[in-house]
């Protein structure tokens, strides 16, 4: 070593510490790689994708190549340390420093800035330092398994398997935050639709069913010019037909063949019946990616909503659905009407869930499913117009009534409180 140029040494120091920063870079990197990200790349066909998922397949030899090389660039730093500052004459209290000024320079260098650097951007460092370590785990293979084996025997004494699955798959809440967080990457609209698929296994059939009182049909029982009337200036394409009640259900009439029939000038009660579809019957509890599977399966668009008596509750359509996930088509479906002072009137029979959506508010959808029910249910009796009340954080004014029901309500903004 006495012939060794002191520039030499130096230079060879400095060498270790750039070894033992890839080292310490390259484990950041490849550890912290985002999984999905990776098996996309992988997907694709990406060469540094395919070597660091090579390299990610058995974490602990991975581990045990990096940790290797990492200890001995440092365990060589400390040498050279050594002998350079003997070169130098500076005893013991220069051995003292020079150890301290390593140790400084290992923690800045070799440690802290290239492992944050390594998180900060994991792609580009893991799969380039993907092509050293692979050869180099291939090289040093033996050494790495004995180091390897000595360490899974001792994880599976305290009850770990060294050699099972490094990640799991993401649960649905995991999958909501991946998607709410995505920022700029996802649109807003797109979020919201995708956040609504998740849902879906949360809601009911209940939740989005048109409920009975509000089931537009025909009845047979009326005058023939009625129902024409009826057909002809109807906004759906498809109609329950029934007699006098609607749990005496004959089935659907698709408007397009009661026109048809119309235009030849043989329209009739008895050509309506025979041109009906069979009723579709689904259950008002039915989770609704159940009822998508349902629809899409026997290849309908219309059911009616029936509780565990066998009666009537309601109407659910594909539409019904697809506005679940994308929201309204149009702006003016929904009767949330904002006013000059920052308010809001309500139509109380608006879903609560519809209305969330809309709005933001956070109003609980496990129980009631419309403003009129949540009202009722927390008042305990029929209100009369004029009401107010403090309700999860908002004030609310009972503006209108219909009969029984309430039909209005005025939404206040929220007061900071003093």
């Amino acid at each position: 070593m006495n012939d060794i140029p002191l520039s030499v040494l130096f230079g060879t120091l400095v060498f270790l510490l750039m070894v033992s920063a890839f080292f310490s870079g390259a484990e950041t990197a490849l550890m912290t790689l985002n999984r999905y990200r990776l098996l996309h790349l992988v997907k694709k066909g990406h060469a540094g994708a395919l070597r660091a998922q090579k390299l990610l397949k058995r974490p602990d030899r991975f581990i045990g190549v990096v940790l290797l090389g990492n200890n001995f660039a440092n365990v060589l730093i400390s040498s050279m340390t050594t002998v350079i500052t003997l070169r130098l004459d500076g005893g013991e209290s220069g051995l003292a420093i020079a150890a301290g000024i390593v140790t400084l320079l290992i923690l800045i260098f070799s440690e802290v800035a290239p492992k944050t650097l390594a998180a900060m951007h994991p792609d580009r460092l893991a799969f380039g330092s993907s092509i050293i370590i692979l050869p180099l785990l291939k090289l040093c293979y033996p050494i790495v398994w004995i180091v390897n084996a000595i360490a899974n025997l001792l994880l599976r004494i305290i009850g770990f398997n060294a050699s099972g699955e490094t990640y799991s798959a993401l649960s649905k809440e995991e999958l909501r935050t991946v998607v709410a967080e995505a920022g700029a990457m996802i649109p807003d609209r797109y979020q919201n639709m995708l956040l609504s698929v998740l849902d879906l296994e949360s809601a009911s059939v209940e939740d989005i069913m048109v409920p009975r009182n509000e089931i537009i049909g025909i009845d047979l029982d009326d005058p023939l010019d009625v129902i024409i009337d009826q057909i002809t200036n109807s906004r759906h394409t498809r109609l329950p037909v029934f007699r006098k009640d609607i749990d005496k259900v004959f089935g659907v009439l698709h408007l397009r063949k009661a026109l048809i029939c119309m235009g030849q000038q043989r329209l009739s009660k008895e050509s309506l019946i025979q041109s009906l579809i069979k009723p579709y019957f689904v259950t008002e509890n039915m989770p609704l990616h159940q009822l998508l599977i349902n629809f899409r399966r026997d290849e309908v668009r219309i059911g009616l909503v029936v509780d565990e008596y066998g009666d009537v509750q309601g109407l659910v359509t594909v539409e019904d659905l697809m506005r679940e996930i994308i929201g309204e088509i149009t702006t003016n479906s929904l009767e949330v009407r904002k006013q000059s002072d920052d308010s809001y009137l309500v139509d109380a029979s608006v879903g609560l869930r519809e209305l969330n959506r809309a709005t933001g508010w956070g109003l609980p959808t496990e129980g009631p499913k419309t403003l009129n029910g949540l009202l009722t249910d927390y008042l305990e009796t029929i209100p009369e117009a004029g009401t107010s009340i403090k309700l999860f954080g908002h004030q609310l004014e009972i503006t209108a009534m219909d009969k029984k029901a309430i039909r209005e309500v005025r939404v206040y903004p929220n007061k900071p409180e003093s």
